[in-house]
């Protein structure tokens, strides 16, 4: 289990649980998809979102620098994503650091888990219908439809396709997949909660922002909605800038 332990830290995609960071250029090349890989990728994204959008100028100001890894653990990292649903994050790393140790060094392949019978993985805690997605996850990437080699050429919606082909996996899990495996520097998740909860409170809406609002506004930090989207995910975590601490007789709700 030292090993698996060992191993978690670095194969977690939760968003908000960890943090996480991107790496990339700065326009995609011809023939390239548009990633982060360098300080001067940062730094050209940096100087975009300030430039283009105040709130953005100011998050960046308040939350500092990205400080995230890219991952190229592709299939543990879509194992995690497919075990972690609908379970609490402290089950779901549970569950998930048992079906590590199944194989060694903590390590599954597509060939190990497609040989793995549905009863071992129950013992870790998987469910059989989690057992069917991790199975077909296997498969996938054993008969084309996952083709790592082939994303640094595919188009993003080619890579959602392609995940979304798999039993188990959503837009919103490709969407992850290609912001913090792929490092692909725009995308822009417009069904996450978390993203549209950070835009109302940042940008004072009235309303959780629909899709439509959230790409108009979003439309600005083209070409590195990805980046904007992690400072919007951090600024939950931390007062605005411009908001001031609540009194005790705000927090209690006492009557002045």
């Amino acid at each position: 289990m030292e090993a698996g332990g060992g191993e978690k830290r670095r194969r977690r995609v939760r968003l908000l649980a960890n943090d996480m960071a991107l790496l990339g250029d700065n326009q995609p090349a011809r023939g390239r998809r548009s990633t982060l890989r360098s300080r001067n990728g940062y730094a050209a994204a940096y100087r975009h979102l300030r430039r283009v959008d105040p709130i953005m100028r100011e998050l960046i100001s308040h939350v500092g620098p990205c400080r995230l890894a890219p991952r190229r653990d592709y299939f543990v990292t879509l194992c995690d994503s497919i075990i972690s649903q609908q379970l609490s994050a402290q089950a779901a790393e549970t569950i998930f650091d048992r079906f590590l140790a199944l194989y060694p060094a903590g390590r599954p392949t597509p060939r190990s888990v497609a040989k793995t019978p549905a009863s071992v993985l129950k013992t870790a805690g998987v469910s059989r219908q989690k057992a069917r997605y991790l199975k077909d996850l296997a498969a996938g990437f054993q008969d084309g439809r996952i083709t790592p080699r082939r994303f640094v050429r595919q188009s993003n919606e080619e890579i959602i396709a392609s995940l979304v082909s798999i039993h188990g996996i959503g837009r919103w899990t490709a969407e992850m997949f290609l912001m913090f495996s792929l490092n692909r520097s725009d995308v822009l998740p417009v069904d996450d909660l978390g993203i549209r909860k950070a835009v109302q409170r940042s940008y004072e809406l009235r309303n959780l922002p629909v899709p439509t609002r959230l790409r108009k506004i979003g439309q600005a930090w083209h070409p590195y909605e990805t980046i904007a989207c992690w400072y919007l995910w951090k600024s939950l975590r931390t007062r605005r800038p411009r908001e001031k601490p609540a009194t005790r007789r705000q927090e209690t709700g006492e009557a002045r």
